[in-house]
């Protein structure tokens, strides 16, 4: 009480943006003049959370600094919240109350029970620069979630940052720094009491760059997680993966998965006749998809233990926690063994650190089935997804399997540059009048078998509507379209377009032009970036390749160079080829984009391999008549 009263009633700072040091205005849009985070552990069930912060905002791009979002439920609640907005002199101009934040649900759209609400308060001040300073305290009962530290982000410096956490001695902590330069103090205070104290200052804002590794890779963090712990009633302790999946699988898992007698009787006759495991997993799932649906759930402990099986197989619905149980009753009703799994879900790939395990590291969950020789993967929340497909969502990260033995980590299987390939041929006609016709076949496989996902389920006229967007040709008339997915292993999604497009070649003068490049264009290259501090992270890999054959009008010869160019770096390759047999043009292209991580002193070579790459998909044929 001493400590929080002590931050309460310190001298107020001045805000004055003169004070700011000069160097902390290089590159930012804001700077966080103040943030104190102290973390009371009063007991396993009874956690304080006390904050100050206080940002300086330059212009628009840092509005989203000044912005505060303090989340609460039935566990978690607020004690009070204020704040103050001061000028550039660092003078009070507005007060800012309790009543005056927004109060609402953060109902997505798509979860069917959630029960947590956000106070949201944005400053709508019209003169930069401005300061917002705020202060709330927050009430937790639970000590499983204590919040992590992440003081940095792009294009805002750090005056001053702090993070501390107050517990009683007997409640110990395993914690991981990540690009901690700062202070670490750690000791015990009055009361039998010990902290943990970390803090930065003055530290530059970094630039936005392209292709920068993933942010836990860049900018100063504290990951906390406590060795004992309760959350809903449930208590627990673990210091490692595999406490950890045993600590799931032993509190949150066991004992869920029980189906109904008649359940259990019909899935066995389902699947009575294959007898290759594999197969009869497929069999299950596709069963599994059809029957049920996707709906979040996200109240209490069940935002992170499933609904019993026998619940979603009467309701037909459930999250992902849910539906990944319930396929693996399933599957346990013929007795194929599979693994329960969290996941960090993203299409950026962000994976659980090796050495160390905490609550915070994961957002879905999905199943492992772990055949003898050919482990298989599941996303049980879509009704459309082939069998051990994992699409870009989940692909090629470290996950943890909870398990009656305990946690495993694992990897999710990688889809490489030649997996993720789009394959395209057309062959078009070119009339006198520069009309285009013809018919276009293109094949996604890898992560890109997901590229038309979103047109499956739309009516046709949607469909084409939607085609005309990502086909930007002047004029284009879509005469007929046809969309298969074949969901076989390695899945395939197939696209047949029969199209016109008028006025494809443009005419000045005596001279008509046109470009090959009918469906792949780059739309622009990348900036430069000069003294570029971060290594190049790029973080999937594919493959595009086209061909394209014209039938020219007989009355018209070519009056161009034709275009004939291969660029090959270790990030990447690009080939165009454009060959001339009678009046049949024939134009090819690959790109090839490879993942991994280069130094960053290969970015002025990136930046002139997408220019040339730009340059050669809007290459122009010229034509004059005979």
């Amino acid at each position: 009480m001493f400590i929080l009263t002590s931050v309460s009633l310190k001298a107020q700072q001045n805000y004055d943006v003169g004070l700011i040091p000069r160097d902390l205005l290089a590159h930012a849009s804001a700077v966080i003049r103040n943030n104190e985070i102290i973390v009371e552990v009063k007991s396993l069930d009874g956690v304080n959370e006390h904050i100050k912060y206080a940002v300086t905002v330059f212009n628009k791009n840092g509005d989203n600094e000044a912005k505060l979002h303090v989340w609460y439920d039935k566990i978690n609640s607020i004690k009070y919240i204020k704040g103050i907005i001061y000028n550039e002199f660092g003078k009070p101009i507005n007060k800012i109350a309790e009543r005056d934040f927004e109060d609402r649900s953060t109902a997505d759209g798509f979860s069917l029970f959630l029960d947590s609400r956000v106070k949201t308060f944005n400053p709508a001040v019209a003169n930069y620069p401005y300061t917002v300073e705020y202060e709330y305290e927050t009430h937790s009962r639970q000590s499983l979630f204590l919040s992590d530290w992440d003081p940095e982000s792009i294009g805002t410096s750090v005056e001053h940052s702090s993070y501390k956490l107050i517990c009683k001695s007997d409640f110990n902590i395993n914690y991981k720094e990540i690009n901690f330069k700062g202070k670490f103090v750690t000791g015990e205070v009055q009361g039998g009491f010990k902290s943990y104290s970390w803090e930065i200052n003055n530290i530059k804002a970094k630039q936005n760059e392209p292709y920068s590794p993933i942010d836990e890779k860049l900018f100063t963090s504290v990951k906390i997680a406590p060795e004992k712990f309760s959350y809903a009633g449930i208590s627990g302790s673990f210091t490692n993966w595999k406490e950890y999946g045993q600590w799931i699988y032993d509190k949150l898992l066991k004992d869920r998965r029980e189906l109904p007698a008649e359940t259990i009787v019909y899935i066995k006759e389902l699947t009575k006749d294959i007898i290759d495991p594999k197969l009869k997993a497929k069999k299950i799932y596709e069963y599994m998809q059809q029957k049920t649906r996707y709906v979040g759930i996200q109240i209490g402990i069940g935002g992170y233990q499933p609904f019993l099986a026998s619940d979603v197989d009467h309701q037909s619905y459930g999250d992902c926690k849910a539906l990944v149980n319930y396929t693996q009753a399933l599957l346990k009703a013929v007795d194929i063994n599979s693994y329960y799994i969290l996941v960090k879900a993203g299409s950026r790939k962000v994976s659980a650190m090796p050495g160390f395990a905490s609550m915070n590291q994961f957002s879905h969950a999905i199943l492992c089935l772990p055949f003898k020789n050919d482990t298989t993967w599941l996303e049980c929340t879509s009704q459309q997804i082939p069998f051990g497909f994992l699409s870009d969502f989940t692909d090629d990260r470290n996950v943890v399997a909870c398990t009656a033995e305990g946690g495993k980590l694992l990897h999710t299987p990688k889809y490489t540059a030649t997996d993720n390939k789009q394959t395209r041929k057309a062959t078009f006609a070119l009339d006198a009048n520069g009309e285009l016709k013809g018919d276009m076949q293109t094949r996604f496989e890898g992560a890109q078998y997901d590229n038309r996902e979103m047109l499956v389920k739309e009516s046709y006229t949607d469909q084409i509507k939607n085609l005309k967007e990502i086909y930007s040709l002047e004029n284009l008339d879509i005469i007929d379209f046809k969309l298969i997915q074949d969901k076989q292993i390695k899945p395939v999604t197939t696209e047949t377009i029969k199209l016109r497009a008028r006025d494809y070649m443009a005419q000045n003068g005596d001279r008509y032009f046109f470009t090959p490049n009918a469906a792949s264009r780059y739309v622009k290259p990348i900036k430069e970036v000069p003294n570029r501090i971060n290594d190049v992270y790029i973080n999937r890999g594919y493959v595009d390749v086209d061909e394209i054959t014209y039938i020219l009008p007989e009355s018209y010869r070519l009056d161009t160079k034709l275009l004939n160019l291969t660029i090959d770096k270790p990030f990447g390759k690009y080939i165009t080829t454009t060959e001339l047999n009678g009046n049949k043009l024939t134009y090819k292209r690959t790109l090839q984009i490879n993942d991994g991580t280069f130094s960053k002193d290969v970015y002025p070579d990136m930046v002139d391999f997408y220019q040339t790459v730009y340059e050669g998909d809007n290459y122009t044929i010229a034509m004059v008549k005979k």
